[in-house]
């Protein structure tokens, strides 16, 4: 359930821009997209664990910001990073943000 340093290191070196980045959005989405899936698998199990569901729920809004920031800003690097993650396109313009 928990996020192995291991881990973590895999999926920001397999997505990082330069070698130092830890912190850009495509980053943050990879490890975000990591964690939802580990929690979803929780939940399929554990469907009464009410307060891991509140933080799921606020990891996919988190997420759903970061990317939204991206298609706005840098359309191209959103494309690659849902492209890389096997996300769902949703384009941020025509819903209205």
């Amino acid at each position: 359930m928990t996020l192995t340093k291991e881990r973590k290191n895999e999926i920001v070196s397999s997505i990082q821009i330069h070698e130092s980045d830890s912190g850009s959005p495509e980053v943050q989405v990879a490890v975000l997209t990591n964690r939802i899936a580990d929690l979803t698998e929780h939940l399929k199990e554990h469907k009464k664990d009410f307060s891991t569901r509140r933080g799921l729920i606020k990891m996919v809004g988190r997420r759903r910001k970061l990317l939204r920031y991206l298609s706005n800003s840098r359309p191209e690097r959103y494309a690659k990073v849902i492209e890389q993650l096997g996300l769902k396109r949703e384009d941020a313009k025509i819903t209205g943000r």
